[in-house]
């Protein structure tokens, strides 16, 4: 609070957003430069739940103020809100903490809920879920991913509700407007055929670690979701001729060249990464929390590999049908899969076409929501 006493001007015109996690500021980051550059002269401040979320925002360019979100109390939402005084109140997917939008709306501060999806198994729908129900009503507009959230929504009352799609598509898409070369990466390939993985695990890592030993014409990057020292110390011996991104700079060009696995031990690089795959791979899917982020990989062009674990994530379960991602569970499945791609040029660059259609046929969102604040004078220049 005191932070914030410090940054917030009584006069200062301020757009809040509430993202839980990393994830959810990604989706909250294509709206974020939206209102930037509709409404510059707004402050935005950014909060978070988790520590993850923090710590990715702390240096995020567009953002005003970054702070966690105090407990929700009566008393903490009121003193919040009082401080920051927001003209528009911002939350991303999910989150419904309950006293900071019931004071938000008592104030007559407009929020919106953006990227949002539901099931029918959620409280929300449930016969004794009429307290959950009723903070639905505080959003003066929800945004949802999908027919299916928006139906339970019209079913159960919620009619302030429309598609607008997932803002994480706007998000990848710039990306790729721009990206800027990695260095050193085109020489550690040498033209030839190469598999980028992005935030693996320690099954994901073994499947791969298997196929590079059965094809040593084809080189791996990988970008491992930890990067702490146990987990480096493991990889090094799962792939023990291997060489680390962050000692690259004092290797030989042959020694770099030579080399068959890159091992990202740096942050920052995975989604640019995917520009150099031949295939790319997504870690996660042999975990209980399930894959990561397949669409930084897909909006590249490229085809998708992923564990067994994605039936939760949407949007691997579409990429799936697109035609631009595939699911295996065994080593055999990845050998069979990546030799048939690898084999076929034709066939590997039109499952990428495939992939990249499905991100750019699914983008827009942030402008749908946009719209919505201009159209219904929920902000003023």
């Amino acid at each position: 609070m005191e932070e914030l006493k410090g940054e917030i001007a009584p006069e200062d015109r301020v757009i809040w957003m509430h993202c839980s996690s990393a994830g959810e500021f990604e989706q909250g980051k294509p709206v974020i430069e939206a209102l930037k550059q509709a409404y510059p002269i707004h402050k935005i401040v950014v909060s978070f739940f988790s520590p993850s979320g923090y710590s990715v925002g702390a240096n995020y360019a567009f953002a005003d103020h970054i702070t966690y979100l105090p407990l929700d109390t009566r008393k903490n939402a009121e003193a919040f809100i009082q401080l920051i005084h927001p003209e528009l109140v911002i939350f991303v997917k999910y989150e419904f903490w309950y006293h900071f939008l019931s004071t938000a709306a008592f104030h007559h501060i407009p929020i919106l809920l953006i990227s949002a999806s539901f099931r029918k198994d959620q409280v929300f729908f449930k016969s004794y879920g009429g307290f959950y129900r009723q903070i639905l009503h505080f959003f003066r507009h929800i945004f949802v991913q999908d027919g299916e959230s928006l139906k339970l929504l019209h079913a159960n009352g919620a009619m302030h509700s429309s598609i607008s799609g997932d803002t994480r598509f706007d998000r990848v898409r710039g990306i790729t407007s721009n990206h800027s070369e990695i260095p050193f990466i085109k020489e550690f390939i040498s033209n030839q055929k190469v598999i980028v993985a992005g935030s693996t695990w320690e099954g994901d890592e073994r499947l791969l670690a298997g196929y590079c030993q059965s094809r040593k014409d084809v080189k791996l990057i990988l970008a491992p979701h930890e990067i702490n020292n146990e987990h480096l110390r493991n990889l090094s011996a799962l792939f023990d001729e291997a060489i680390s991104y962050s000692k690259i700079n004092n290797m030989t060009s042959e020694v770099i060249s030579n080399a068959q696995v890159l091992i990202i031990d740096s942050v920052g690089l995975l989604s640019h990464l995917y520009q150099y795959g031949t295939l790319t791979y997504i870690g996660g899917g042999f975990t209980k929390d399930g894959v990561h982020n397949t669409l930084e990989a897909a909006v590249w062009g490229k085809p998708v590999l992923f564990g067994p674990n994605y039936r939760k994530y949407r949007e691997a379960s579409e990429l799936i049908q697109a035609g631009g991602g595939y699911s295996l569970s065994t080593p055999g499945e990845l050998k069979k899969l990546a030799d048939e791609m690898f084999s076929n040029e034709q066939n590997l660059q039109a499952v990428g076409e495939k992939a990249r259609n499905y991100v750019m046929d699914n983008t827009g969102a942030t402008e749908r929501v946009l719209r919505c604040i201009q159209e219904k004078r929920l902000l003023t220049s």
